[in-house]
């Protein structure tokens, strides 16, 4: 599956402030993505038992439940390039 087949979506509070750094770091990889707010996706809340921001959710399953570093989001999805 390539890049451009995932969905990635990444799943923040609307004061986190993380939100800028994460899109700057996937605008760098190339990594299409959406944004989304807990505060708008109960349902994605909790079926993912999210609890802390920001998360990052891949192809519907979470993928990270922190702010990864950018060597850890590159390893990410340099498996699926």
């Amino acid at each position: 599956m390539g890049r451009s087949t995932m969905k990635v979506q990444l799943l923040v509070t609307k004061t986190d402030f993380n939100l800028p750094n994460l899109e700057r770091e996937f605008q760098d990889l190339g990594v299409d993505y959406k944004v989304e707010y807990v505060e708008e996706q109960p349902e994605m809340v909790s079926a993912l038992n999210i609890r802390h921001s920001p998360n990052i959710i891949v192809d519907g399953e979470l993928a990270f439940q922190r702010q990864p570093s950018e060597s850890e989001l590159r390893a990410y999805f340099m498996k699926y390039a």
